[in-house]
């Protein structure tokens, strides 16, 4: 059996793996980024509150 947990990559691999890590610590510190301002405003009373009309917010049945 071999160890796939270790796979061997090209100098292409290498650089397209390098690429891919750099894009998601990009988009992670983004999303950081996002999150706390949005927590911020949450807390200063700044942010807009949910309406039941969104679509993404859905009323308890009763």
């Amino acid at each position: 059996m071999s160890d796939d947990s270790n796979p061997k990559f090209s100098a292409r691999g290498h650089a397209e793996a390098e690429a891919r890590q750099r894009r998601q610590a990009e988009a992670l510190r983004a999303n950081l980024a996002r999150r706390k301002a949005q927590g911020r405003a949450r807390a200063e009373g700044e942010g807009e509150p949910c309406s039941p009309s969104d679509p993404g917010v859905q009323e308890a049945e009763s």
